[in-house]
């Protein structure tokens, strides 16, 4: 059984620390937050770990094989080098760092060490999204034309990162993940920043691809809906994903073919509106799912689906568009 340390319980941290102290695979020996607070949470809700406030006890814990990192995001490169140059196997919210160069070391120090370096793209765990991809690579939509999607809401403003930083490497993740993890052509940004000077709200970002694939991410925190929606559109069928939604794959047998025509004359067109089909998909928890392939690439040497190279293409997109 893993010994495992997890640092910071802030916002999504509470849900890792649920998971993995539900687990029968490991065993969570300390907790570290700053905050007072947490940490009388933490010991209230589980009063068999430790909770302290000083990280380099735990780095030098012998006992501590693996770390969970769940920090403010300026703060995953120093502890994610630390706890790899003290030997222990890291899982890292997203995203892994904010420069191309930080998640190169981490990249580079994970090697050297042998030590798993993940980052938590949970929806890469998420029964609809990897149904999607199933669907991508056994050609049923046929090929791929564009992907756009929408992560928008209204609230939970941020001052550490803005709102691409926030939620775009989702939809980055996602789309690279279908797409067999291309790397893009070009990246054009657009963004505007209301409430905060310099804290973009909302962002458009449209993404250029080999083969004449386009994706658009349309992200923002300031807006009337709370949407979570992506759209894939095929030359044979085009699929929606809406998390939001209770049936979370929608599949369409639409669509619009070019005929061939004769010299002179206006092009003709194939229309095609057939089914929608909404498929049964089994359901899991995304974030178990995530916890138990992090075990796996640390007990049975797992290629690791969220590894240094998938986090170094997001951080490379979301870097370009920062500064496109």
């Amino acid at each position: 059984m893993l010994t495992i340390a997890q640092i910071g319980v802030g916002y999504w941290g509470p849900n890792l620390l649920r998971t993995l102290s539900s687990s029968k695979r490991c065993n969570v020996k300390t907790v570290v937050d700053l905050s007072s607070e947490r940490r009388d949470d933490v010991h209230r809700l589980y009063p068999g770990i430790t909770v302290m406030d000083n990280v380099d006890s735990v780095l030098q814990d012998p006992d501590v094989s693996a770390v969970v990192i769940a920090t403010p995001v300026a703060t995953h490169f120093d502890l994610a080098t630390s706890a790899l140059k003290a030997g222990k196997h890291i899982l890292v919210e997203k995203p892994l760092a904010t420069r191309v160069k930080d998640v190169e070391e981490i990249a580079a120090l994970a090697n050297t060490h042998h030590r798993v370096a993940m980052v938590g793209h949970t929806f890469l765990f998420s029964p609809p999204v990897r149904y999607v991809k199933a669907l991508i690579d056994s050609g049923t939509l046929g090929d791929i034309r564009y992907i756009y999607s929408q992560r928008l809401n209204l609230g939970r403003i941020r001052s550490d990162v803005d709102a691409l930083w926030n939620f775009a490497p989702h939809d980055i993740s996602i789309i690279q993940y279908w797409l067999n993890e291309p790397s893009p052509l070009s990246i054009v940004w657009h963004g505007a920043a209301y409430i905060q000077d310099a804290v973009a709200d909302v962002v458009f970002l449209a993404i250029t691809y080999p083969n004449n694939v386009i994706a658009n991410v349309h992200v923002s925190w300031l807006d009337p809906r709370r949407v979570r929606s992506m759209t894939v559109v095929g030359t044979k069928q085009m699929v929606v994903y809406d998390d939001a939604a209770e049936n979370k794959v929608a599949i369409h047998d639409k669509g619009i073919d070019r005929k061939a025509g004769f010299d002179g004359q206006a092009p003709a067109f194939d229309y095609r509106s057939g089914d929608v089909i909404l498929p049964k998909i089994d359901s899991h928890e995304p974030l178990r799912a995530e916890i138990d392939h992090f075990f796996d690439c640390i007990e049975h040497g797992s290629h690791c689906l969220t590894g240094p190279e998938h986090a170094l293409k997001v951080v490379q997109i979301l870097s370009s568009a920062n500064h496109g």
